[in-house]
């Protein structure tokens, strides 16, 4: 069973930077074979959760208007391991939000998720994003 665990979450002022971190657990598949699709996304309290960026197979990432310029979403598959990365700059209080991860790992080499249709597989507890102005 895949867990996805999420860290880098905190406290910063405007402007402050966060790098959140997603290592997905217990997937015992050939990782030499696998596609790693990621995408992140936040829900504040009050709101719908949204997405804020997303990577493909061929390494193309998307991301919310809301974030452009301000995120950068990465992953590694080194030494057996899935994780994904969301660097966020320039934070804004509007920022504050629980940030989950999500994934799939599959052998086709295609990721039909995307942070419009959220039809990842897996999805993380979240990690929360507080930004105080």
């Amino acid at each position: 069973q895949v867990t996805l665990v999420e860290s880098g979450g905190g406290s910063v002022q405007s402007g402050g930077s966060l790098r959140l971190s997603c290592e997905a657990r217990g997937y015992t598949g050939d990782n030499s074979r696998t596609t790693f699709c990621v995408g992140w996304f936040r829900q504040a309290p009050g709101k719908e959760r949204e997405g804020v960026a997303h990577l493909d197979s061929r390494g193309r990432s998307t991301y919310a208007d809301s974030v452009k310029g301000r995120a950068s979403i990465s992953r590694s598959q080194d030494n057996g391991k899935n994780t994904a990365y969301l660097q966020l700059d320039d934070l804004r209080p509007d920022d504050t939000a629980m940030y989950y991860c999500a994934a799939d790992l599959r052998y086709d080499r295609i990721c039909p998720a995307s942070i419009t249709n959220m039809a990842f597989q897996y999805w993380g507890r979240g990690t929360q994003v507080t930004v105080s102005s």
